[in-house]
Order: C-alpha cells, then structure tokens, then sequence
C-alpha cells in the first residue's frame, strides 16, 4: 500500500499542473541537477568525436556513470551546442554527434540504458526495456526509475555541455528520437535553460492512446495512475518556455496523432508542427525540418515556413501561410476518421497558393480528418493540427 507522503507528493505535482500555478517537476530536483557540477571522464577518440562519461544518479544506492560521444567543429568557439536523446532499441550514436559537429555544433550523444562502448557498464543505470520503463514503484524507489534516470541523465548532459570552453551556453538546444522525444517533451518542460527543442515522434497521453496502451490497461487503476502522474510528458508540457518544433508521421505506430495533438496543444510557447504522411519511425536524424528549425534559433538561420490555423467556410478550408523563402506548393491531406490512426490511408489534395493563402477543397466524406501542409523551396515541410469532421457534420 502507499504511504501518504507518496499520494500527497503526486497530488501536488499533479495539481500544480493543471492549475498551471507553476511548472510540475515530477519526481526531480530541477535545479540540483542543473547546479551540480558534471566532471567528465574523457576517453578514446572514436572517428571524428570522443568517448566521455560522466557521472548519473545513484541506482539502488550506488553511483552510476553515463557514457556518451561527444562531438564539436574545429576552431576554438564558441559554439552553439545540441543534447541528442536516442530513443528504444538505441544507444549513444557517434554519426548523430559528427552529424552535428559538421553543421557547426558541439553535440553530446549519451547511452540512456546503462551501457557503454562495449555493452553493459558495471556502473551503468537501469536498461530501458519496457519492463523496466513500466515496472511498479513507490515514493521509496520512484528514483530507480528509467525514466527519472533518464531525464536526469540529460539534464546533467546539458550542464556538462554548458561548463565546456568551446561551447556558448547561453545556445543550446535538444532533440530526442521515439522514446528520445518522450524524454525531450518532459526535459523541455523541465530546463528552463533550453533554447529550441524538437520531439521526434514522441509525445505523451500514453495511456490514452498508444502503443504501450494495453499495457498500462493491464495494470490496477492505481498503479496505471502512479506512472501516469509520474512519467507521462502531459504533466510537463505546460511548463516549456521554449520554441519547440513536433515532428510525427500520419501512421505512426507508438505515437498516434490524437495523444499527439492533445501534447502539442498543451505548449504556450511559440510551436511549430510536421506532421508528414506515412513518415517512417526509427533513428533518423537526417530530417531536414530539425536542423533547419535549430538553425534559425541558435545560428540565425532562415526559419521554417509559416501556416496559421485553418479556416473552414462550406467546404473550403484555408491558412494563412508566409515564409522567407518562396513557398513551393500546399497540400491538404485527409483520411477516414475512424479507425485506428496507425491504419488509415492518407490522401491528398493540391491546395491554391495566392496571396498569402492555402486554401484547398474538403472531401465530402464523412466522418474525415483532415490537415493543411505547405512545402518550401528548400523541401521543408510544415502542417496545421488536424481536424475531425464528424458522420453527422451537416455539408454545405
């Protein structure tokens, strides 16, 4: 049974949430973690970055390490810098830290299940297997966590970049990849030191929707909520403060786009979104719209293009869209509205680009989901949030 010292704690960080009097920080002590000096442990050069571990919370009482690549451009700086979060199944990737280094940042790519080079550390912290992530806990363990070390884990990356000569630590931002963007959407609400942030998949309302639904189903009502008031990024999404960019396929299978809607909205600050069709899920960090959205906010970059919220009138549907660059092309793309989102078939429309307008025409069907996207000259992609029309929406 739990204490009441563990039901008071999550009553108040859930309630803090909701009332959005402040931002909810969980189970974390925020500003130790981002206070606390980060020595790192250099080791070998691998290819164009270097091996370095640092040190993680304690795991069943006793100190762990974290190992990451760590990449940077030459010269002395200083430079912009990035927080790379890998996702399920992942690992501290030394091509996402030199993909970085060549574009101009110092980037820290960390291991966030316990391993280093050569697998498992004997200091590392818990593994990130699902049984772990959702094993049961109370106020005694809650920081043995994955999830807490994890968060964590990337909170002490970013101080260990900010204590760096080479790298500006008023410029630094993160992106994280599936289970990596989970952790970014929480981080982002927790580091108010963040300049940019950019959730790859991921999102929150896991047990609402997602791929990891039925398991938390399978739990007891109390159980399912304790992780939910705990770990799920909704609590902490209210809290980010900077610009974020969510990017996500039609289709995809862990993070479907009604949980995924319900996190974006939750945002105040400003938030651009891609949704893209049919995108595929997995360790890409060669998306195009991510380097070019960090660009524009640590290295004043041409931004991502713009559209405003979309406008129905009958079956006319239009946004406002503006960009540096020329806009190349709109599309409005729609599926059935009902089903599982995984499985719907997504098509699309050509939408009319004129005087600073997308407008496009609405299929008749019914029910439909629906969103407008514009293309830029350079190929980058960004979308409004989608609609629902319902069976009984009366056409016009």
């Amino acid at each position: 049974m739990l204490s009441l010292r563990f039901h008071l704690f999550f009553a108040l960080v859930f309630s803090s949430s909701v009332l959005a009097q402040s931002p909810a920080t969980g189970p974390w002590d925020v500003k130790a973690l981002q206070s606390a000096e980060v020595k790192p442990e250099w080791g070998e050069v691998a290819g164009k970055v270097r091996q370095v571990y640092y040190p993680g919370e304690p795991y069943h009482g006793k100190p762990t390490r974290v190992f990451a690549y760590y990449g940077r451009p030459d010269g002395d700086g200083p430079f912009p810098a990035m927080v790379l979060v890998h996702g399920g199944g992942g690992k501290a990737f030394e091509k996402w830290a030199e993909h970085w280094a060549a574009r101009g940042y110092c980037a820290l790519a960390m291991d966030l299940a316990g391993n280093g080079p050569k697998g498992r550390l004997a200091d590392g912290g818990p593994d990130q297997g699902d049984e772990s992530k959702f094993r049961d806990f109370t106020d005694k363990d809650v920081r043995d966590m994955w999830t807490y070390h994890a968060v964590a884990a990337v909170l002490r990356g970013h101080t260990l970049l900010a204590s760096l000569n080479e790298v500006d630590k008023n410029k630094i931002a993160m992106t994280g990849i599936s289970w990596g963007g989970y952790l970014t959407c929480i981080v982002a609400g927790l580091d108010d030191r963040l300049k940019a942030a950019v959730p790859v998949y991921g999102c929150g309302f896991l047990h609402e929707n997602s791929v990891w639904k039925p398991k938390l189903d399978g739990f007891a009502a109390e159980r399912r909520d304790r992780w939910v008031k705990a770990f799920d990024p909704s609590l902490y999404l209210p809290g980010v403060k900077c610009p974020i960019l969510f990017l996500n396929g039609t289709n995809d299978f862990a993070y479907p786009l009604d949980s995924y809607q319900k996190c974006y909205q939750l945002v105040k600050s400003p938030t651009t979104l891609s949704v893209q069709v049919r995108l595929p899920h997995g360790h890409i960090w060669t998306f195009k719209e991510v380097d070019a959205f960090i660009d524009s906010h640590l290295m004043k970059g041409e931004p991502l293009p713009t559209i405003g919220k979309m406008t129905k009138s009958g079956e006319v549907v239009f946004s406002a869209i503006a960009g540096k660059g020329k806009v190349r092309s709109g599309q409005l793309h729609y599926a059935v509205g009902s089903g599982p989102w995984q499985k719907r078939e997504w098509k699309s429309l050509p939408g009319e680009i004129r005087d600073g307008k997308l407008t496009a025409n609405v299929p008749t069907e019914r029910p439909l989901v629906y969103f407008l996207e514009i293309t830029d000259e350079r190929g980058l992609k960004v979308s409004t949030a989608h609609e629902v029309l319902p069976t009984g929406e009366a056409k016009k």
